[in-house]
């Protein structure tokens, strides 16, 4: 039996896009006992995270055990295969998407019962960064992720279906016709704020963009009156469409500047914090007891 047909028959119903899709920031996320009995394990940091995951020693499992609630991966798409890397110099045949993060995820799932994180069924976000050509590219993912379908959270004719790992497609913005054109999929699109208020949350569960190209303000000194607003108000309207909010290229050396921006970053409620430094963000989160 699939992940998806367990699912079902445990909740017996779809479930909207926003309550499955990682709700925003301040929600009750479920932290409810594992199937097998045992309590569940360490508190997850949905809010974290992990920005180019695969350049750490271990991709995928460094993240999970600093309990990161999202892990990104570059791909390119080479003579039919998926390989995961920074840049086209940096392509290994042995380094691919499957071998990283399809397998290992569906393997963890499996022996958590239906979870990534033992006993805490909030799907983990598994961005995928799309570096070659979009729409080739992701039909080639797409592929790739019917065949671990039961681990994916799915879309299907209107309704979003719970999955233990939600698989979001950013990147080359060509992805966007050929996943938009499917009745059903197995990812979902990473907005950018020009799509806030155009997009809902059972196509594009997440709205990210570039910090330095929409605010000054980089951790020294008080943060500017009107950017404080501009972050609050981008915020809100995504959270009013079940939404979730990212900034790439915000500061990341460690040190008060860092910092300060995301202490400013949770205040205003924003979902995910951008970091390639592990050890730091679950610190900075675990200081502030933030899930």
């Amino acid at each position: 039996m699939s992940f998806v047909t367990r699912r079902r028959a445990l909740t017996g119903l779809a479930v909207t896009a926003a309550a499955v899709l990682a709700p925003p920031a301040g929600s009750a996320f479920a932290t409810d006992a594992s199937a097998d009995g045992r309590p569940p394990g360490p508190r997850p940091l949905w809010r974290a995270h992990a920005h180019n995951d695969y350049e750490h020693p271990r991709p995928l499992l460094d993240a999970l055990d600093h309990r990161f609630g999202s892990v990104e991966a570059d791909i390119f798409l080479v003579d039919g295969a998926l390989l995961v890397a920074h840049s086209a110099d940096q392509l290994d045949p042995a380094r691919t998407l499957e071998s990283l993060y399809l397998a290992p995820l569906a393997a963890r799932v499996r022996a958590h019962h239906g979870s990534v994180y033992r006993g805490h069924r909030q799907p983990l976000q598994l961005l995928v960064d799309i570096k070659t050509e979009g729409a080739s590219t992701y039909l080639a993912l797409d592929h790739q992720l019917r065949r671990y379908h039961g681990l994916f959270t799915t879309y299907a004719h209107g309704r979003v279906w719970p999955g233990a790992v939600t698989a979001v497609v950013s990147g080359d913005r060509a992805a966007r016709v050929p996943l938009a054109a499917q009745a059903v999929r197995h990812a979902f699109y990473d907005g950018r704020l020009a799509d806030l208020g155009t997009t809902d949350a059972a196509f594009a569960p997440l709205i990210s963009d570039n910090w330095t190209l929409n605010f000054g303000w980089l951790g020294v000194g008080a943060f500017p009156e009107a950017e404080r607003r501009r972050l609050r108000t981008i915020v809100a309207a995504a959270h009013a469409r079940g939404q979730r909010v990212r900034f790439w290229a915000t500061p990341d050396l460690a040190g008060p500047a860092r910092d300060a921006v995301w202490t400013e970053l949770l205040a205003a409620g924003v979902d995910h914090l951008n970091t390639d430094d592990l050890a730091g963000l679950e610190a900075f989160l675990d200081a502030r007891r933030t899930p």
